[in-house]
């Protein structure tokens, strides 16, 4: 089963076999745009995709969605819905309206949530470990070769704390592709 999220242009939205070689595979092909919302608000499992399901009144639906989210007792379980019914519904809605019909702590309480936010501090950290290890790199020995920033930039941020100690070291370009070459 291939499940399509949004409506598109793409030929294959309609597709619903894969012929590979001498065989054929069959499937089938769920366009939630096309799906009344009767069904995904009957299970709180399915309740992200009802927001971009099938309706005349979007803005309501979105109202019902939310509704049927804070029926949910299960904190925990509430909270992962919602954060799911947020994020697909910021495929057909402006966040303004989202936040007006889901309160911002639930998405921020949410696991989901929290992992993208780790995520992306993670990579803010490495992002700025790199641009404070390339400032003294390049005073030191000048514009790099794109192959040796690219090893630079492939390096964890543990990695990027110890060449920044092994900086003190490295007298030579050659110092620093080997130093990479045993890191």
């Amino acid at each position: 089963m291939i499940i399509w999220l949004q409506p598109t242009s793409n030929p294959a939205v309609f597709e619903t076999e894969f012929p590979f070689q001498s065989t054929r595979h069959g499937y089938e092909v769920v366009r939630i745009w096309e799906e009344s919302p009767e069904l995904f608000l009957q299970d709180p499992a399915l309740l992200p995709l009802a927001v971009l399901s099938a309706t005349q009144e979007p803005n309501q639906l979105l109202a019902q969605v939310a509704q049927e989210v804070a029926k949910i007792e299960e904190t925990e379980l509430r909270q992962e819905i919602a954060a799911c019914t947020q994020v697909l519904a910021g495929l057909r809605f402006s966040k303004d309206l989202i936040a007006n019909f889901f309160r911002e702590e639930i998405m921020q309480e949410s696991v989901i949530y929290q992992d993208i936010l780790q995520k992306g501090l993670n990579q803010g950290k490495k992002q700025e470990a790199i641009a404070m290890i390339m400032r003294p790199i390049t005073r030191r020995f000048g514009s790099l070769d794109p192959d040796i920033r690219d090893r630079i930039d492939a390096l964890t941020t543990a990695q990027l704390e110890d060449l920044n100690e092994a900086l003190f070291d490295l007298t030579e370009v050659t110092d620093l592709v080997t130093w990479l070459q045993s890191h």
